[in-house]
């Protein structure tokens, strides 16, 4: 299990700035805006730039005073007469998205909950500082259907994964690894009953759970190894606090590091 990750190793006497980009939904978001800073905490969120204008966490932003851009893929796309799935006129948005973020000079980028791929602009703005979250233990089940595969394979546990981001989608060096889900008996019954919706219902139901349980512990742990400069990448994998990556969050754990 992850212990405390040690304060001693702070690279900076600033706290991290971490920008976040997200689509409609932001799990885990909240969990960061709540940590209390007077208790010494690890990071600043300086932006949340989202790709779509229904963004579920506008609201709370404004609350908490942290900055929101919005910079919408599909006005973009519908703008240039292309689909979403082509991705030729991706680096041009990307090229927008990085120059959005440099306006608040962020040292991590954050994807959570972000639904589309990124492309060099991006990537080289911030090599080996762009971190994601996905809903399966990867190197199993990428993409964005990971755990209604997960559910229809039969897995009796599913887990969420962060790591960096690479141009290989869903590849890239794995730092952290949640605590496990277990799964219902009820997907025996339906995979024996030939019952898609039920199994596309309850995978629904269980990525919600690691969504809103494990997100925000999950990226809280990641931004605190990096401010705490814990993170070395070496040929393709993390070493994280001086073993090879992935680390396991505990269920109890919930970002001890600051108490």
């Amino acid at each position: 299990m992850l212990s405390t990750v040690p304060r001693r190793h702070v690279a900076t006497s600033r706290a991290l700035r971490v920008a976040v980009l997200c689509s409609r939904r932001a799990p885990g978001l909240s969990y960061l805006l709540d940590q209390d800073p007077n208790r010494g905490r690890s990071y600043e969120l300086v932006a949340v730039v989202t790709s779509d204008p229904e963004c579920a966490e506008r609201e709370r932003l404004a609350e908490a005073g942290v900055p929101r851009a919005l910079h919408d893929i599909r006005r973009f796309y519908a703008a240039r007469g292309a689909q979403l799935r082509d991705l030729g006129p991706r680096p041009d948005y990307d090229r927008a998205t990085a120059d959005i973020l440099a306006r608040h000079q962020p040292d991590l980028v954050i994807l959570c909950g972000y639904l589309h791929i990124l492309t060099a602009p991006m990537l080289e703005s911030y090599p080996e500082r762009i971190l994601n979250i996905h809903d399966s233990d990867l190197p199993h089940y990428p993409g964005l259907h990971a755990v209604r595969d997960a559910v229809f394979a039969g897995e009796r546990e599913t887990r969420s994964t962060v790591h960096v981001v690479t141009p290989e989608v869903d590849v890239g060096p794995l730092l952290l690894r949640s605590w496990a889900f277990p799964t219902h008996p009820l997907i025996d019954a339906a995979r024996r009953w030939w019952a898609a919706d039920i199994l596309k219902a309850y995978a629904y139901a269980q990525r919600e759970w690691m969504m809103r349980a494990a997100w925000g512990p999950l990226l809280a742990t990641a931004i605190d190894l990096y401010a705490y400069n814990q993170v070395r990448l070496r040929d393709g994998r993390a070493i994280v606090g001086g073993a090879l990556g992935p680390w396991a969050v505990s269920s109890s754990r919930l970002r001890e590091v600051s108490r």
